[in-house]
């Protein structure tokens, strides 16, 4: 299977999928998608991915059949959003209805959208956790494919989030290799 990753900030959990792939061969990571200059672009080069970064001012219509023609360019077969901060619209679906995942950092369908972990944390919840599921139309409403979490316990918000990363990077390499295989 054919992989791209979409991404528009650090890119861990993108190092975290290219590393295990390189490792493991169950997929063939073949481009990182960004919407902007982010350092997962670095991360990117480093390991030797080819790379594209896209103009969000279009209109998202334009942005995507602008991505699809690198998409198709490369073959690609299923794409794995990995901090991509935007909204998959119609042509991207269409496209590759059932063979978009992302990764959402809160036990979905609780705290959809942006901040969820700070969501979580500011609301008390003793069990936070992250959710990968297929991209639909909704914010988050895509179906549940897997789930993990950790508990709170006393700590700040930053030990919170660094947690959550762990688990995120563990969960979904775990999960696209099922996926993909």
């Amino acid at each position: 299977m054919r992989l791209a990753v979409f991404a528009s900030g650090n890119g861990s959990n993108f190092q975290a999928i290219a590393e295990a792939i390189q490792n493991e061969k169950f997929a063939e990571l073949v481009v990182l998608i960004t919407d902007k200059d982010c350092y997962a672009l670095k991360r990117a080069e480093s390991l030797g991915v080819d790379t594209f970064t896209f103009d969000r001012s279009k209109k998202r219509s334009e942005y995507e059949l602008d991505v699809l023609e690198v998409l198709n360019k490369y073959e690609v077969d299923f794409i794995a959003l990995a901090g991509y901060m935007n909204i998959v619209g119609k042509t991207l679906l269409n496209a590759y209805e059932g063979r978009i995942v992302n990764i959402h950092p809160s036990l979905l369908p609780k705290y959809r959208g942006l901040h969820a972990i700070e969501r979580a944390f500011e609301a008390g919840d003793v069990e936070i956790g992250i959710t990968i599921h297929y991209v639909d139309s909704g914010i988050d409403t895509g179906k549940i494919i897997a789930q993990d979490s950790i508990q709170r316990n006393n700590d700040s918000l930053e030990e919170v989030e660094n947690r959550i990363h762990e688990i995120e990077h563990k969960l979904y390499v775990k999960t696209l290799k099922g996926l993909l295989k």
